[in-house]
């Protein structure tokens, strides 16, 4: 069936014959690429939420319920990463391995990790604005349509846009269609801010942690219900909101936080040693990242109950817990806030990219239109691409909760890396003789295991979530077979694989 022809991985090695990338980047370089990639609004914001929704101090066993997933996915990566050492992604190793129609699957499942991820911070970008500017900002001009607000005197107040989310990613979409990228120096600055930022608050919080705070360590199922900020009860009866159903529903909340870390397999092409380092910077980035967020939610379910996060304080949770627990310390509240702002702004700038780039290569695959793979004449960018995915991600930045965002790009993050890992074995029967300079351990073991805790993840997810992840994936088939299938360049040509002056013309 030609929904299952496959690009040949020699025809794809063959394809960087002469490249201009340089294989410049060390193991620490990667691991520096893949923090950098990873802290971001996952930690600062989804992780008062996935406490004080489902886990409570318990968030702590999310993290590393969602990091031992992220590895046993991580492995898998790296073994792609060795075997088709270019600047790639999922869609790439889809299309090599499982045929067209699975890489169009994840190409689509992409589109909710980079583009539903850039609106969701940059949601939490404009929540953290909102808090440095004093809740200057009308509650209606910062908030979706669908969210609302008790005052103190009983008056119900609707979100109508959010209007500083809109703000940042005009000022980024724009900078992306001029060619601006930042420099290895300001890449390397907004790591350090950000490490330094999470350092910060574990070394001075830790003194303010109360330990009742972390009394009962998990949700009982007959805790109390919370009266919420929209002054709408919340129980914590259902199974996925209490006990280890809770912890491993705040796992598929705080996945969030580790989205970025298959990042560092697209800079495959430009490791020394990809063999060697691609492993070491996918797993290396995860552990210090593991580390950090335990300790980080650790500290904050101690300085602060998580109950308030469900009241007050799930926007801009940090800055809340500094606030009103940690006295004496606003300019460390006013600091992290300004830091915070500056990394989100990093992540989405590289998601947008990200995006687009998937976009582009897709579009020149044929399964999408060509205006997403035009080039501006002058800056050599896709810019009609940026232009259009500002429009759809600025639509869910606006109008959508950020939670609601957020879940869907967990849920299509997780659908990726379980494909990642399915990828694995079947690579494994299909060309058991391929050279793997990176072989992932115990196959099929750690690929199994990957898959079912991924899938866990995802089964925890609220319920709503999971259903509009269907209608999207179906959408998606709906739109390969309706146009992608006509016009891919690779099924069109017969079951004939592709030469490398194919590639290079594309």
């Amino acid at each position: 069936m030609k929904v299952f022809v496959k690009k040949s991985i020699e025809q794809l090695t063959a394809s960087t014959e002469g490249e201009t990338l340089k294989r410049t980047l060390g193991a620490g370089s990667l691991v520096a690429l893949g923090i950098g990639a990873i802290i971001g609004a996952g930690l600062f914001v989804r992780t008062a939420a996935a406490a004080g929704e489902h886990a409570g101090p318990a968030v702590t066993l999310s993290f590393i319920v969602a990091a031992i997933g992220c590895a046993f996915a991580g492995l898998c990566y790296a073994e792609f990463a060795s075997i088709i050492p270019i600047a790639g992604s999922a869609y790439t190793y889809a299309y090599a391995t499982m045929g067209e129609i699975v890489a169009w699957v994840i190409g689509w499942a992409l589109i909710l990790e980079y583009a539903l991820g850039a609106a969701t911070v940059s949601i939490s970008w404009s929540e953290y604005l909102n808090k440095l500017l004093g809740g200057g900002i009308p509650f209606e001009w910062c908030h979706s349509p669908m969210e609302t607000f008790v005052t103190a005197q009983g008056q119900t107040i609707h979100g109508i846009a959010n209007l500083p989310a809109l703000l940042i990613l005009v000022i980024l979409s724009l900078l992306l269609i001029k060619g601006t990228q930042e420099s290895a120096t300001v890449n390397g600055i907004i790591v350090f801010i950000k490490v330094a930022i999470v350092l910060v608050f574990i070394a001075i919080g830790w003194q303010y942690i109360n330990p009742a705070n972390h009394h009962p360590y998990i949700i009982p199922a007959n805790a109390p219900d919370i009266i919420q900020q929209n002054g709408k009860p919340y129980s914590y009866a259902p199974f996925f909101n209490h006990g280890w159903g809770g912890i491993i529903s705040g796992a598929g909340v705080v996945f969030f936080a580790f989205i970025g870390f298959d990042a560092v397999s697209t800079a495959a092409q430009e490791a020394k040693n990809p063999s060697r380092d691609m492993p070491i910077g996918i797993l290396g980035s995860l552990v210090v990242c593991t580390i950090l967020y335990i300790l980080f939610s650790w500290v904050l379910t101690g300085v602060a109950p998580y109950t308030d996060f469900m009241k007050s304080g799930k926007e801009a949770s940090v800055a809340f817990a500094i606030s009103n627990y940690m006295h004496g310390y606003g300019w460390l509240s006013t600091m992290v806030t300004v830091a915070i702002l500056a990394g989100f702004s990093s992540v989405i700038l590289v998601m947008l990219m990200g995006q687009s780039r998937v976009f582009y290569t897709m579009s020149n695959d044929g399964l999408l239109p060509k205006v997403f793979s035009d080039l501006h004449p002058k800056f050599k960018t896709p810019y009609k691409s940026n232009m259009i995915l500002f429009i759809f991600v600025g639509a869910f930045a606006a109008f959508v909760p950020g939670s609601v965002a957020g879940d869907l790009t967990s849920i299509g993050t997780l659908f990726a890396f379980i494909l990642v890992c399915v990828g694995v074995i079947l690579l494994r029967k299909s060309d058991p003789d391929l050279p793997r300079p990176f072989k992932t351990p115990l196959v099929p073991l750690v690929p199994i295991l990957g898959i079912i805790v991924c899938a866990g993840m995802i089964v925890g997810l609220p319920t709503e979530t999971q259903l509009s992840a269907l209608v999207w994936m179906v959408l998606g088939l709906l739109i390969y077979f309706g146009y992608s299938k006509k016009h891919s360049k690779l099924g069109t040509a017969g079951d004939i694989l592709p030469t490398a002056s194919d590639f290079e013309k594309q």
